[in-house]
């Protein structure tokens, strides 16, 4: 009898579980998709970035040119015009000088509370020895200043964006990778104006290798991040004052195959990260043809909402996540290094 009653409460349980699943999906709806770029002007292109301006546009970013590495590679940035398409503008480049020039990395876009729009990148042969700079913008991305170089061992924000706290604090999440073996993440920590500058590290002597971190927000002064990792899983570290200081590293449930994510704070309180759900692969490029959305109330539980790419061997990657004031969410991310892919989702 009591074997019968712990059958039915586990098969009611798997139901309800069932049921719940399939509900949150339904919940969400994709509104708008479609790739940004008609005629782009280089090659291929990755790692984009996107933000909304003080007056509500949309502006995003990527690094194109011949391939990833190439010398011609520069930073484009466009506004999202009403059909959706993007016209790419060169903002950036890694000239040094008339015999050197180094390809550009990893743009990250992001609105100061102030509404000037910031544009951080890196030059550099490689990402073990590139270096950071930063470009603003006063007409919401039309024109771009001259570049203003990080000082020395500051990187900037390295592929997702920063958040800014309610004393104007800006924390760009950020890291390094000295070898192939060795990564580590740390948060830099600036002031609005982006004068003062200091190095908070976190968990300095982990095992994992983790670059490319996400922060998200928990109310009071909770943070927590979210990393890229060679180690199977997305990992995850917590602070309680406000990214002062930081606890040991963590796999969260998530897989991630060695490749980007990003996630964001919504304004309900919930979190939401764009992924790639599948196992590591051989190679660094190897399991990006899926990408999935997921969200969670605690940062630990967390529930695949939508599917934005099924494939094969094609490669759906980096993904950068914002919601805007409407209340909407945009995506955008590499659709097979040939052009970059904007999804508008919302939840019913």
């Amino acid at each position: 009898m009591i074997k019968r009653t712990f059958k039915s409460l586990y098969i009611l349980s798997f139901l309800f579980v069932t049921i719940h699943n399939v509900y949150c999906q339904k919940k969400w709806t994709i509104l708008s998709e479609r790739l940004l770029f008609n005629n782009p002007p280089f090659k291929a292109c990755h790692a984009s970035t996107i933000a909304e301006t003080k007056n509500g546009e949309i502006v995003v970013a990527c690094f194109g040119g011949a391939y990833e590495g190439n010398k011609d590679v520069a930073i484009w940035t466009g506004k999202i015009s009403p059909d959706g398409s993007v016209v790419p503008k060169q903002a950036a480049d890694g000239i040094e000088s008339d015999t050197l020039r180094y390809p550009c990395w990893n743009p990250v876009l992001f609105t100061k509370k102030n509404g000037t729009l910031v544009l951080f990148y890196k030059i550099g042969p490689n990402p073990r020895t590139w270096q950071g700079l930063y470009k603003v913008s006063t007409d919401q991305g039309a024109t771009w200043s001259n570049a203003t170089r990080l000082p020395k061992g500051i990187l900037g924000p390295i592929k997702n964006k920063p958040v800014q706290l309610k004393d104007g604090t800006i924390l760009c999440p950020s890291s390094v990778e000295f070898t192939d073996e060795h990564w580590k993440v740390f948060i830099e920590k600036t002031d609005e104006n982006l004068t003062s500058w200091t190095s908070i590290p976190v968990d300095t002597a982990t095992k994992f290798d983790v670059i490319q971190p996400s922060i998200l927000f928990y109310g009071g002064k909770k943070l927590q991040i979210l990393c890229r990792s060679k180690q199977g899983n997305i990992i995850q570290s917590r602070s309680n004052d406000n990214g002062k200081s930081w606890s040991s590293l963590s796999k969260t449930e998530l897989l991630n195959p060695n490749s980007g994510t990003d996630a964001v704070t919504l304004k309900n309180g919930k979190q939401l990260i764009v992924y790639n759900p599948d196992v590591p692969g051989k190679e660094w490029f190897n399991n990006r043809a899926n990408l999935k959305v997921a969200i969670s109330e605690d940062g630990e539980k967390w529930q695949d909402i939508l599917t934005l790419e099924h494939g094969t061997t094609e490669e759906f990657s980096y993904p950068a996540v914002i919601q805007t004031s409407d209340g909407l969410i945009h995506i955008t991310y590499t659709f097979n290094r040939s052009n970059i892919k904007h999804v508008v989702i919302r939840e019913q």
